[in-house]
């Protein structure tokens, strides 16, 4: 067994202040993971959110090529904006540094193959988020589908809306470099857009419970070209509104969207469909889906994160614990080889599908899918 895992984070944005940075600061995980380095192109913002976490004055940089060069840390947290995830794990790999991959791993399914091919030539470990799978309510939900207890499915449903979600966290309308980060990467290219940062949720969840798809049809564009933040307007040109069918063989089909506003209620994760009734919001047939940890979920601040394997004690009470949780996941498997779910293959299926549907949606043809997880 490794000793205890010296972390580094990339990106000293949102997800980093207000989850990962708080989560692995807690005293609970000092034995098995630390935070040493840390870096963000903003100036100034790096340390000062290595002087707010605790992480060493000379852990923080304004690059990640000077943090892997560094020698300060065996892995690293990838919480950049989306379309950079790429070459900066790329750049880890070489280095042999293990990585977790905040969601989406990479924009593009070459891409992904190129760092799951790298990764294994260098032997590096890859963790990606969202680890939908880990989650016993989840788990359950499979294990129902797989038991026939649905009947025979029919359709299902998952999806989500930006709306003014990014716009409005905590971090954005303060006056220091740590809570006054804008949310403009959210609605450019690359990377940008609600699938890549939010249907991935659903999607990796409708994938795990189901299965890969094999086919995938959809429309896509700009519905809001500008959007308001602080009195300025951002400049939209990512796609904000898309809409696809999967086809998950034999007549099986499911909707899948990412929309600029107005989601429909209780598809965040997948309602499916069956000729024996519906599963839904943690519910079958209108009675709860019982699961391990189902009473922790009902009563826990932060919902169906209460039970996930690491999120214990004061964990419980803080902002993105699924985030913390895939970083862990990311930390046993370096420790003890502890294997994980939340697979950069899964991942992978998932970018293929928002890749695939942006390729349907130019060209106005199905796209067949190759990758399984």
């Amino acid at each position: 067994m490794a000793d205890r895992v010296r972390m580094g984070i990339v990106g000293a944005g949102s997800i980093s202040i207000r989850g990962i940075c708080p989560h692995l600061q807690m005293e609970d995980v000092q034995d098995r993971v630390v935070m040493t380095a840390v870096c963000d192109p903003v100036e100034g913002r790096a340390k000062a959110a290595a002087e707010r976490f605790g992480i060493p004055a000379g852990g923080a940089f304004e690059t990640i090529e000077e943090l892997l060069d560094s020698g300060l840390v065996d892995a690293v947290t990838i919480a950049s904006p989306i379309g950079v995830h790429y070459e900066q794990g790329k750049l880890a790999i070489e280095k042999g540094v293990h990585v977790h991959f905040n969601k989406s791993m990479t924009t593009t399914v070459g891409e992904a193959d190129d760092l799951i091919a790298r990764a294994a030539k260098k032997g590096v470990k890859l963790v990606s988020s969202p680890g939908e799978m880990l989650r016993p309510r989840h788990q359950a939900i499979r294990e129902l589908v797989q038991s026939g207890a649905l009947g025979t499915l029919t359709w299902a449903v998952t999806g989500s809306a930006f709306g003014r979600y990014h716009e409005d966290e905590s971090v954005r309308h303060g006056d220091d470099v740590l809570s006054n980060i804008n949310p403009a990467w959210y609605f450019r290219k690359p990377g940008g857009g609600p699938l890549y940062d939010m249907t991935v949720y659903g999607l990796h969840a409708m994938t795990g419970i189901l299965g890969p798809a094999k086919r995938v049809t959809a429309f896509s564009g700009v519905r809001l070209h500008e959007r308001e933040f602080n009195g300025q307007m951002l400049p939209v040109d990512m796609d904000d509104n898309t809409v696809m069918l999967l086809d998950f063989g034999n007549s099986f089909f499911a909707f899948v969207y990412g929309v600029a506003a107005g989601g429909l209620p209780n598809t965040w994760r997948p309602m499916i469909m069956g000729t024996k009734g519906v599963i839904t919001n943690g519910e079958f047939n209108g009675a709860a889906i019982d699961y391990p940890g189902r009473d922790l979920d009902d009563t826990g601040k932060i919902g169906i994160n209460t039970s996930l394997p690491h999120v214990v004690g004061a964990h419980r009470e803080m902002d993105e614990a699924h985030v913390y949780e895939d970083v862990m996941q990311l930390v046993d498997l370096i420790r003890d080889g502890t294997p994980t779910v939340a697979t950069a293959e899964h991942a992978r299926h998932v970018i293929e599908i928002f890749d695939a549907a942006y390729r349907s949606a130019d060209t106005g043809q199905a796209q067949n899918l190759r990758t399984t997880f």
